[in-house]
């Protein structure tokens, strides 16, 4: 039995079904026909953030930044090395707080870069400052384990 996971397209938004045997294969949007999955973090706005965090059936891993902000430009290369090493099994996605201040406010964000972890619409865990890939890889790769299995 294949076990068909929900993936929204981070081009144009299309809910997307996929087996999760296929799910390293990538695959393309049925509707605009991009790739699903491109090894390269999604910049998002607070609507296609939401569609992403509640409908995707895989987890988000999200970058919440500001183009002045030093650490976050030094950790932008890293969370795009990330992105090439964590998926198709998370989205990386970017959220620039000046741009998107009332999901910034929603998630609590007090500083950045704050990189925080989130499936089915909450929050699993989050790490403030500024991370190499490896140490973020380790650290989402550790926090999943800890989480229960879903049935």
């Amino acid at each position: 039995m294949a076990e068909i996971l929900h993936l929204p397209c981070p081009h144009c938004d299309t809910l997307n079904r996929v087996p999760r045997g296929k799910l390293a294969a990538g695959g393309k949007c049925g509707v605009c026909h991009q790739k699903l999955f491109d090894a390269h973090p999604v910049a998002l706005d607070t609507a296609r953030f939401l569609r992403q965090l509640e409908k995707s059936d895989v987890p988000l891993l999200v970058d919440f930044w500001a183009p002045w902000c030093g650490p976050c430009r030094v950790m932008a290369p890293e969370f795009e090395r990330a992105a090439a090493q964590l998926e198709p099994a998370l989205r990386l996605v970017k959220i620039n707080v000046d741009e998107e201040q009332a999901l910034a406010q929603r998630f609590q964000i007090a500083s950045i870069p704050t990189v925080a972890l989130a499936f089915h619409g909450r929050e699993l865990a989050r790490h403030a400052g500024a991370v190499t890939a490896s140490q973020l890889e380790q650290w989402v790769r550790a926090e999943l384990a800890r989480q229960p299995a879903s049935g």
